[in-house]
């Protein structure tokens, strides 16, 4: 139940992500409420994870997987640039992510 928890968090840190970027600096009334509902939404679910995930690996995959959806948002929804050294870092976030999981799991 706690990955699900936080697969739920990482979700809706990124709705909350990307209404910031609706919002429009606080111009637009529902996406910039959104943002605070989300947001604590979000710090909920993580907080339930954190009871049977390490603090170390839900963090890692929570900012990173979420960086990435992003990232993805960013290109695919409001037409960002891809460029060669986004795709590596994004890569390398996620090689990040798997690198702080599989030692969590060898203690």
């Amino acid at each position: 139940m706690s990955w699900l928890y936080l697969v739920l968090a990482i979700v809706l840190e990124v709705s909350g992500t990307t209404c910031m970027k609706l919002s429009q600096g606080f111009t637009r009334f529902w996406p910039s409420v959104l943002i605070f509902v989300f947001y604590g939404l979000c710090f909920s679910c993580l907080t339930l994870a954190l009871k049977r995930i390490d603090v170390s690996v839900a963090y890692a995959v929570w900012s990173g997987l979420g960086t990435a959806l992003i990232a993805a948002i960013g290109v695919l929804w409001f037409r960002e640039p891809l460029t060669s050294l986004k795709v590596a870092s994004v890569g390398l976030i996620i090689l990040g992510v798997l690198g702080l999981n599989l030692g969590a799991r060898s203690h």
